[in-house]
């Protein structure tokens, strides 16, 4: 079984995607990231032709505000994230 390093957050990433020719740098900026990852969950809502993609992950604070940052650069897609307290 791996440890997990104690030094380490858990956050949730939210991602609101309002353009989807972003959703090709999003994939690609989840998967260099995918050894943070916990689990992800992607909803597309129809109705407002935008879709909501819910990251999880654990890792220490600069790795998930540079994978936060990337994220909220993008044109096209609005990003907030909650940090755990521990």
């Amino acid at each position: 079984m791996e440890t997990i390093p104690q030094n380490t957050r858990v956050a949730v990433i939210s991602i609101i995607v309002e353009d989807p020719a972003c959703v090709g740098e999003i994939n690609a900026i989840l998967h260099d990231a995918a050894g943070h990852i916990i689990g992800r969950m992607g909803i597309p809502y129809r109705e407002k032709n935008i879709s909501i993609i819910s990251v999880v992950v654990d890792a220490d604070l600069n790795d998930i505000n540079q994978i936060s940052g990337k994220l909220g650069r993008l044109p096209g897609a609005t990003v907030k994230t909650a940090y755990s307290k521990q």
